[in-house]
């Protein structure tokens, strides 16, 4: 783990924090648009996810990426839908113990991945209704990345 990989108080605070006061299609389209956008200009071989409930609303696979990158992201966000928080705090919850989410967690890790970049999409009243997915970087880039794609986001809705 990076000397600068987030603490799970900063984790916890960053899901917080970027509680949306709605969410509909519209929104997923301009939030993976965004995704891509910042992708692009990073040259970031990922590919990109969002859903709501079992509803994909947005995918996009930048040139780099491949179908391996698809099947993280689903086992990625089976930990956000599962747990109601983002891969990397699950998985940075179980290194805290001493021990990794594969061998503890009780879970099939061909199912199952506590890796970084699935973040609960949460909104206000609602609590988490789904999930955005970045895979193809490090897994604390891949977190990143999400999280400062939706502080971005949640300033164009909260204008």
């Amino acid at each position: 783990m990076s000397p600068n990989a987030p603490t799970i108080s900063e984790l916890i605070a960053q899901e917080r924090r970027l509680t949306l006061p709605h969410f509909s299609h519209e929104d997923a389209y301009a939030l993976g648009d965004l995704l891509v956008s910042m992708a692009r200009k990073r040259h970031a071989p990922v590919a990109i996810d969002i859903r709501r409930g079992a509803q994909q609303m947005f995918h996009a696979a930048l040139p780099g990426s491949s179908a391996d990158n698809d099947a993280w992201i689903d086992r990625k966000r089976k930990v956000v839908e599962r747990f109601g928080e983002s891969s990397y705090l699950v998985g940075t919850r179980f290194r805290a113990k001493g021990t990794t989410f594969d061998d503890s967690s009780r879970l099939d890790p061909g199912d199952y991945a506590a890796h970084g970049g699935s973040f609960p999409i949460a909104v206000e009243g609602a609590g988490v209704i789904g999930s955005v997915t970045v895979s193809g970087l490090p897994q604390q880039e891949d977190h990143a990345m999400v999280v400062e794609a939706l502080e971005h986001f949640a300033t164009t809705l909260h204008a």
